[in-house]
């Protein structure tokens, strides 16, 4: 029971937050290029083929009846870090690609060392959900979806922001990991 409170409690998060965080009518939309639909496609079709791949293939992470709780304390540590990136961010925080008027590049608390905490906290998420299927096939089945469905966003966004803020955000760039704190 514990496995499906959590898993909806973090899905539900994730459907509010896309309510609820669009760009509004006075931001500069034009920027997603359809990324946040490839996110959620991606999502849809990760998740149910990552289920069903540990039906048909059994090959456990590991044997210790944890492994699936790892896998859940996962999730919760990535929608904390991913609400934490959120709330850091504030006004400046979209669910698509936007630029905001008076935006601003966010360079201090996470974002002083990671570009993207945000998208890092949901990967996380997404680890743990594939750790605690137990299975090797669906973590990988997921991770691989969805971390690819994340870099194209990231690339979009960059982009955009590399557009908006020109060397400021390149020398952000330089001095900052796009993901993971000091390899990437």
């Amino acid at each position: 029971m514990i496995f499906i409170i959590t898993w909806s409690v973090w899905f539900i998060s994730e459907i509010v937050l896309n309510r609820l965080l669009r760009a509004g009518t006075k931001d500069k939309k034009d920027k997603d290029k359809g990324s946040l639909g490839i996110i959620w496609i991606t999502i849809g079709i990760a998740i149910p083929l990552g289920i069903v791949s540990s039906i048909f293939f059994n090959i456990p992470i590991s044997h210790l009846r944890i492994t699936p709780y790892v896998g859940l304390f996962i999730i919760i540590a990535g929608m904390i870090l991913r609400f934490i990136s959120i709330w850091s961010l504030g006004k400046f925080f979209t669910v698509d690609v936007t630029i905001r008027d008076n935006h601003k590049i966010k360079q201090d608390g996470l974002y002083r060392i990671i570009r993207h905490p945000s998208y890092t906290g949901m990967l996380l998420s997404f680890i743990g959900l594939g750790i605690s299927i137990n299975n090797w096939i669906s973590l990988l089945t997921i991770s691989i979806l969805v971390t690819t469905a994340m870099l194209y966003r990231i690339k979009i966004e960059e982009r955009a922001l590399k557009e908006q803020f020109g060397l400021e955000y390149s020398d952000y760039m330089k001095r900052t990991y796009r993901l993971i704190p000091w390899i990437y």
